[in-house]
């Protein structure tokens, strides 16, 4: 009898937490398929998928759909997902401890980088401004003086990596100029020293994209198993009509529903921001799916932001003066903080 109780108790030990861990369940956020969901807790891969399936096919919408609000089970971590997260989550812990960043990027006065929260310490971005090296992208002119595209959309971006840091998160920054720093002067001198991560920037318009895809997608490969969060922007100014004054768009992968729901949230903060601090004027920005090559190729959820026309005089105000670069760039850091919480 004795030896039957001690066996009924061993089986309850090592079965009971079994079933446990068999049962874990969560709940999918707006946007999500189920290959995205999966890989948000670490189960990528058709086997997942198919286990998943047939364990909540009863819960699921109309063509294995995910639904709200609903709990759903997780298929169990095979043996190596299983260390890979308590990895992570030992990596994630180191991560909260650091304090500091240096990024000489920002210039000598504000390359140190203090975190005021940790609200996105468990976050990774690719920052990425457009053009570069031997391409300005668009030109603009106030009076004699040229705006070259590349050197306001650098600006914003360090600027953006730099509120990121102080959010506690991780950011690579594609895009770089070992001189400019941030700067705060109306008219940005021109130079043709920017390169990719060190490397020189092609002239070829399709070797300079893949170029900055190639190196996102080298750093995310890595990045992917320690963040829960990771990001991709690319920073464009458009050319358009002198006449023609516009707002910040923002464009999304047409494959992707978390690079939708990222340029929604994006719009929306904008739109709130707009209302606030220009209540009369109105926000006309919109949200559009693009095939464009960089959301096509880099492999992290992407936005890719217009964010106004470098000909118009109005328009011109958003980048000469650098608070309103400043402002630009803490709205898409807010806008970052609203997608990640969701």
């Amino acid at each position: 009898m004795k030896k039957q109780i001690c066996l009924l108790a061993f089986l309850c030990l090592v079965i009971f937490p079994l079933s446990l861990f068999a049962q874990e369940r969560a709940t999918p956020r707006r946007g999500e398929g189920i290959s995205t969901f999966l890989e948000r807790h670490h189960r990528s891969g058709m086997r997942y998928q198919k286990s998943f399936i047939e364990l909540n096919r009863k819960k699921l919408g109309k063509n294995e759909t995910l639904k709200l609000g609903v709990s759903y089970v997780l298929p169990p971590l095979r043996e190596k997902q299983r260390s890979d997260v308590q990895s992570d989550a030992s990596s994630t812990k180191a991560r909260s401890k650091k304090t500091t960043f240096n990024e000489p990027l920002f210039g000598k006065a504000l390359a140190h980088v203090k975190p005021t929260s940790t609200r996105l310490s468990n976050a990774c971005f690719y920052v990425v401004s457009g053009h570069g090296g031997p391409d300005p992208g668009a030109i603009g002119k106030v009076g004699n003086r040229e705006l070259h595209e590349d050197e306001y959309a650098y600006d914003i971006a360090l600027r953006l990596a730099r509120n990121l840091m102080l959010e506690g998160a991780e950011v690579r920054i594609i895009i770089q100029d070992a001189k400019d720093g941030i700067r705060d002067e109306p008219y940005l001198s021109n130079s043709k020293r920017e390169t990719c991560m060190g490397d020189a920037i092609p002239l070829n318009q399709v070797k300079r994209l893949q170029q900055r895809c190639d190196k996102i997608n080298a750093h995310y490969r890595v990045d992917r198993k320690q963040y829960r969060y990771c990001r991709a922007i690319f920073i464009h100014v458009d050319s358009r009509s002198k006449k023609q004054q516009t707002d910040v768009f923002f464009y999304h992968s047409t494959q992707k529903a978390d690079s939708k729901r990222l340029a929604n949230t994006m719009k929306d903060t904008f739109e709130s921001k707009y209302d606030k601090h220009q209540p009369n004027r109105g926000f006309s920005g919109t949200v559009s799916g693009r095939n464009l090559f960089v959301l096509s190729h880099a492999r992290p959820t992407s936005v890719f932001v217009e964010l106004g026309n470098i000909q118009n005089s109005f328009d011109q105000q958003r980048f000469v003066m650098s608070s309103n670069r400043q402002a630009l760039a803490k709205w898409l850091t807010e806008g970052f903080l609203k997608d990640a919480a969701q």
